[in-house]
């Protein structure tokens, strides 16, 4: 049986001596160190083999090494560098070359291996090893399954302390890569096609009744909470191609971008299944909802508008038929530019929880804005609209949208 490959991926020029080590260790441990040189000057303490120069690596980027010290752009550079590892690294794990990766480095080396990895599967093992970890780490992991490991000291020589948290980070990659690697080699069970599904606490009952609906259709069904990053991790799962279908039933995260929550997913919310032709069948659950932390915390520009405490770290507003109006263009005119087959389901009895009759953020007149301009913004496109008086939550809607996503997965009329 071949040994499991783990690229190096980093800047030889400013941290080889580091990778000389690791590579070393890696070797130690049965495990094939594939080094990509993602530097633009000539490496320093680097003797061992590289399996990708930085030549290579900048033409991935459609530039040159030699345009990028001309440039004399750090920023720049690191960009391109960044763009050019991320292409090395799909071809080899394209190529089944690829059990896992280990990077080095601080903010510069953190930033070219954040983008180096952003792109590859989930489950293929991600390790930076950075200077940067004990912080908010978010620009380096974003959606991806990235393994973040403080260097407590800089990575600037190997020293007591260097050696041990490497030897470590060396450890961890090489232990992950081998159970991938057998992983990818073993027969396995056979896998049921992935669909994602957006949930919130106040549509809970619809996506638990359409997830039971779709597993007993033979579906794996994958949750992400509509926080922001949840939404950000569903869009990127969209654009790995490994999902079947998505049931975006809660969108509330649109409205965080809206409006200026603490809970948006950014404008790219609700374009990836789109734009990959991913099937997909779309509501409006939690529209109703901007997301705040505190109480104390919610802007004063927002006095006197409606509020629910949720707990003492979530605070609810309630939106306006103003920003239902403009949320319901955004969102249709986003379905309406899907490549692949989409449904529209419009719950006029209402898209969360609080928005139910009688509940804190029942408004009819807000939730009419919204229903109108969705279905305004999606008329004349190809998509099909499911208009249903009963509520968002109730489980013959959700039964019914999974109905409708399965019958466009399987191409069934």
């Amino acid at each position: 049986m071949s040994r499991p490959a783990v690229a190096l991926v980093g800047t030889l020029d400013t941290k080889g001596a580091e990778y000389q080590w690791v590579a070393g260790r890696l070797d130690d441990l049965g495990v094939d160190p594939v080094v990509v040189d993602a530097g633009i000057r000539p490496p320093a303490g680097f003797t061992g083999a590289v399996a990708v120069g930085q030549d290579a690596v900048a033409r991935a980027a459609g530039t040159t090494v030699q345009a990028l010290r001309d440039g004399d752009d750090r920023g720049a550079a690191v960009t391109a560098m960044g763009e050019g590892a991320a292409a090395v690294l799909a071809g080899l794990a394209a190529g089944g070359r690829l059990d896992g990766v280990l990077a080095l480095g601080g903010s510069g080396g953190s930033s070219i291996a954040a983008r180096a990895v952003r792109d590859l599967p989930v489950g293929l093992p991600k390790l930076i090893v950075s200077t940067m970890a004990s912080g908010d780490v978010s620009p380096y992991v974003g959606a991806s399954d990235v393994t973040m490991m403080y260097s407590v000291v800089d990575i600037a020589g190997v020293n007591r302390v260097s050696r041990t948290v490497l030897g470590n980070a060396a450890a961890a990659i090489a232990g992950m890569a081998a159970a991938h690697a057998t992983a990818a080699t073993g027969a396995g069970e056979v896998e049921r096609p992935l669909v994602a599904a957006s949930m919130f606490g106040v549509t809970t009952p619809a996506v638990d009744a359409a997830r039971a609906r779709l597993e007993e259709l033979g579906y794996e069904v994958l949750v992400f909470h509509a926080t922001g990053s949840g939404g950000r991790a569903l869009e990127a799962l969209a654009r790995s191609g490994m999902l079947a279908g998505v049931l975006d039933l809660t969108t509330t995260e649109l409205a965080d971008d809206l409006v200026g929550g603490v809970l948006s997913a950014g404008p790219a919310r609700l374009t990836a299944a789109g734009a990959a032709g991913v099937p997909q069948v779309v509501s409006l659950g939690a529209l109703d909802m901007v997301n705040f932390g505190p109480e104390e915390t919610v802007p004063a520009e927002f006095a006197g508008r409606t509020f629910f405490v949720h707990n003492p770290t979530v605070t609810l507003m309630r939106t306006t038929a103003a920003e239902n109006a403009e949320l319901g263009r955004r969102l249709g005119g986003k379905l309406a530019a899907a490549a692949g087959p989409t449904v529209l389901v419009v719950p006029r009895g209402g898209v969360s929880a609080l928005d139910a009759e009688g509940a804190a953020f029942h408004d009819p007149a807000a939730d009419a804005a919204l229903f109108a301009a969705a279905l305004e913004a999606v008329a004349g496109s190809d998509v099909t609209v499911l208009d249903s008086p009963r509520h968002v939550n109730d489980p013959a809607l959700a039964v019914e949208a999974a109905d409708r996503l399965h019958r466009l997965v399987t191409k069934e009329a």
